[in-house]
């Protein structure tokens, strides 16, 4: 068996202000292995979005550590960290978080200018035309819809192949009928590139079509 692409290792998390301290996360640990699909469910407050973003390298934890790829990303520098994201990760956001001074073909090429890829404009265009959004290239964020904005963060995600996709609430902005369309999408993207999906929500019918169900209730995994 090969090793796991994610490694959460007793992973503690919590802050302290005047009113006391208090614990966010507590004694996380888990694996998952390549091409796993993941759900981390729970109520509102758990944590869930707290551990997605120690995953990511975004957050450090109060105590234990996340391997990615192999690598302990609390034992190398921030600028190391962001380095390894390029190369090993993609996000999905509930508020798509486009560069609204870009085009949507412009926001998708971005990922591929900054890893130093020549052929960024080819490559975004074939992932725009992947997503349905061939007549949509030159459009700034502003004159699209929730749904063609999410599917540009889709695109923009999966464009530079990430061995890791990790997704925060990506429906949560859209109807259902549209978050339907980009949550098949996203499950196609992730079964066509063979990426690790984890996946933070609060709606059962999505985390039930994930291989895994992780629930955080009061900051544990619940058994």
């Amino acid at each position: 068996m090969s090793d796991p692409i994610i490694s959460v290792e007793h992973v503690h998390k919590s802050v302290t202000d005047s009113t006391g301290t208090l614990d966010i996360l507590r004694d996380i640990d888990f694996s998952l292995a390549r091409r796993e699909t993941a759900a981390i469910v729970g109520a509102s407050g758990s944590g869930k979005s707290t551990l997605l973003s120690i995953i990511a390298g975004l957050d450090t934890p109060s105590r234990g550590t996340v391997k990615l790829a192999g690598t302990d990303l609390f034992a190398i520098d921030e600028d190391q960290r962001a380095a390894l994201r390029a190369r090993q990760v993609g996000f999905v956001f509930q508020s798509f978080q486009l560069l609204g001074t870009l085009t949507a073909l412009e926001n998708v090429m971005l990922p591929l200018e900054l890893a130093g890829r020549k052929d960024s404009r080819k490559v975004a265009t074939e992932m725009m035309a992947r997503v349905g959004l061939s007549t949509r290239l030159g459009h700034y964020p502003k004159v699209l819809s929730g749904g063609e904005q999410q599917r540009v963060a889709l695109a923009r995600a999966f464009v530079v192949e990430p061995a890791v996709l990790l997704a925060d609430e990506p429906t949560g902005s859209l109807d259902f009928a549209t978050g339907e369309t980009v949550m098949q999408l996203m499950f196609d993207l992730n079964r066509e590139q063979g990426t690790t999906l984890v996946l933070v929500t609060h709606d059962k019918a999505i985390a039930t079509r994930c291989e895994r169900r992780i629930t955080i209730e009061a900051g544990r995994i619940a058994d």
